[in-house]
């Protein structure tokens, strides 16, 4: 065999989202802004000696590293994405980058309940107008950040087909499979700052009921409330991250289908491992038994069409019990 022709039986192994370059964009701009703000708001409480505004901008400066963390994982999963030395490619970067950003929002949550349950204990004055700003200054540059990164989650057809032996053409059998390409790592981003534009209307109302009822408990409590919520969402981002990270299979769906399609004509599946490698794609090794073995680019086909099925290995053997002068 020629070198030459090796060319057509080989591929590359790029499985990043549909939407990288726009996610990957839009992360950075939200970083600028939080990074503005944060070095806005410590600034003006260093000059004002307003620790209303000092304790809010490094509190900023935790999510604008995590968001730091998220645009240099679509950074390095760009430029590495066809490096050889990772194996399946660069798409887990962001799940990586997902994983460490959700570690470091439990440690926000952490941290705003101890504070709250400190002035629980220990109530202190609060400047109200000052603070009801500084939140409200806040909230708008969340929610900006929040439109910005607002996703959807790479719902979209991913058709890498490697070489002659499986196309991906769109097929209606699969859009079940669409909330499973999920791109954690702008999910993390946007969780983030969703959280900081949470604890800041939670804050703007216990604020505006402290200074109205002179409750000065309010405001600590709905801190813990917040914090409780922001552990939840942590959790539930490692969990998801985690899944990927450890090539845990969650798609029954397509594990089904693969199942049938490949046993449509009597073989059977001895072996499936299905795991995600990006943002809607996932890899396949299927090993199968069959009187009649076709090659493997056969049961390939008969995968054709499945949507986010980016990489299928295929290994076939003989049924031990048939007869070998077949």
């Amino acid at each position: 065999m020629h070198s030459h022709s090796i060319d057509q039986w080989t591929h590359e192994h790029v499985f990043l989202g549909d939407t990288h370059t726009r996610n990957e964009r839009r992360t950075w701009i939200v970083v600028a802004l939080t990074a503005a703000m944060m070095v806005g708001e410590i600034v003006a409480g260093w000059l004002s000696g307003s620790m209303a505004l000092l304790a809010d901008g490094w509190h900023m400066a935790t999510h604008a590293a995590a968001l730091g963390i998220a645009g240099l994982a679509y950074l390095l999963a760009r430029r590495q994405a066809r490096n050889a030395r990772f194996s399946f490619g660069t798409g887990k970067f962001g799940d990586l980058a997902a994983f460490s950003s959700a570690i470091i929002l439990a440690m926000v949550a952490i941290q705003v309940a101890w504070e709250s349950v400190d002035r629980l204990l220990h109530p202190v004055p609060i400047a109200y107008s000052e603070a009801i700003a500084v939140a409200a200054l806040g909230l708008v540059v969340n929610l900006a950040s929040a439109w910005l990164l607002r996703g959807d989650h790479d719902h979209h057809h991913h058709g890498h087909a490697h070489g002659h032996d499986h196309d991906h053409d769109d097929h209606h059998d699969h859009d079940h499979h669409h909330h499973h390409h999920h791109d954690n790592n702008l999910r993390a981003a946007y969780v983030h700052v969703l959280a900081d534009a949470a604890t800041s209307i939670l804050a703007i109302g216990a604020l505006l009921v402290a200074m109205g009822a002179n409750w000065v408990w309010a405001d600590p409590l709905v801190g813990i409330v917040g914090s409780i919520v922001i552990a939840s969402w942590a959790y539930g981002l490692i969990r998801a991250a985690g899944a990927v990270l450890l090539d845990v299979s969650a798609d029954d769906r397509l594990e089904t289908t693969i199942r049938e399609r490949i046993e449509a004509e009597g073989d059977r599946v001895t072996d499936l491992h299905l795991w995600q490698v990006g943002p809607g794609h996932r890899a396949a090794v299927i090993s199968l038994v069959s009187d009649h073995p076709l090659a493997p680019a056969a049961y390939k086909h008969r995968l054709a069409g499945l949507r986010g099925l980016s990489h299928i290995t295929v290994e076939v053997q003989l049924c031990p019990h048939h007869d070998h002068a077949h």
